[in-house]
């Protein structure tokens, strides 16, 4: 999809990833280009520097999700393209709070399920729509620290999968960043096993991204070597989880007695 000229929504909007690609739909030529987040002071301020139109959104709620298409096609018109970006990141395993488990899964699966909900419908009548979800290569590989973090992007890269068996001959395209190691709020400070390839920059993702939509790829990875992790993964299980406690190990030492 060529972005100019389009109606382009992003969550998660504030910062990291979301501002970068927000930012290189506006330098593409978008029509309008609308960002949400959580942090609305810190979204004014973004969305003020290259003019976008800011909308405080928690998209773990449907009805915020509701309310922010509503702005954008109010403002703009209908939405071609939606990004769902937002994500959150705490540590744990299966003893983590429910709180978290479920606050993980609203933000990182039924934030998809809600942009959906509300955009199909328009895109299947107009024969065109762009959904861009965000899981990670966690959602194909794993998560060390978090459980909840990497069970719920791995349903995120499922979800686009069955969008996209759904809609992909209708007029609908859908694609699935699954981004490793990237300078952003949630990996500053911390070194754990997605920067044994490399950190990018949020602005080299973008360009990744819009590279990745201009073809219309679905799966889009800012780091190629998770390709080759995954097919490891597939052609023999049992020995690529040997070989991830033995990476588990050398970063986070061994499990407690």
């Amino acid at each position: 999809m060529d972005i100019k000229g389009k109606v382009c929504v992003v969550t998660g909007g504030a910062s990291g990833i979301g501002e970068a690609v927000a930012r290189a739909y506006a330098a593409a030529g978008a029509r309008g280009v609308v960002i949400a987040d959580m942090n609305a002071e810190k979204l004014a301020r973004v969305a003020a520097d290259f003019g976008a139109l800011a909308v405080p959104t928690d998209v773990s709620q449907e009805v915020d999700i509701k309310a922010l298409i509503a702005a954008a096609e109010a403002k703009f018109g209908p939405v071609d393209v939606f990004y769902s970006n937002a994500g959150i990141s705490r540590a744990g395993q299966e003893d983590a709070p429910d709180a978290d488990w479920d606050l993980n899964w609203r933000v990182h699966v039924m934030s998809h399920v809600f942009a959906a909900r509300a955009l199909v419908p328009g895109m299947l009548a107009r024969g065109s729509g762009y959904l861009l979800n965000t899981a990670s290569a966690a959602g194909l590989l794993t998560s060390m620290n978090s459980m909840a973090y990497g069970v719920t992007k791995s349903a995120a890269v499922s979800l686009a999968e069955h969008l996209a068996v759904q809609y992909g001959d209708r007029g609908i395209c859908v694609s699935v960043l699954c981004p490793q190691s990237v300078q952003t709020g949630m990996t500053r400070g911390t070194k754990g096993a997605a920067s044994v390839d490399g950190v990018m920059t949020a602005t080299e993702v973008a360009r990744i991204v819009l590279d990745a939509m201009d073809a219309e790829r679905f799966m889009i990875l800012s780091h190629p070597t998770v390709h080759e992790y995954e097919q490891r993964k597939t052609r023999d299980r049992n020995r690529w989880l040997i070989g991830m406690r033995r990476l588990r190990t050398k970063i986070y030492g061994a499990p407690a007695a």
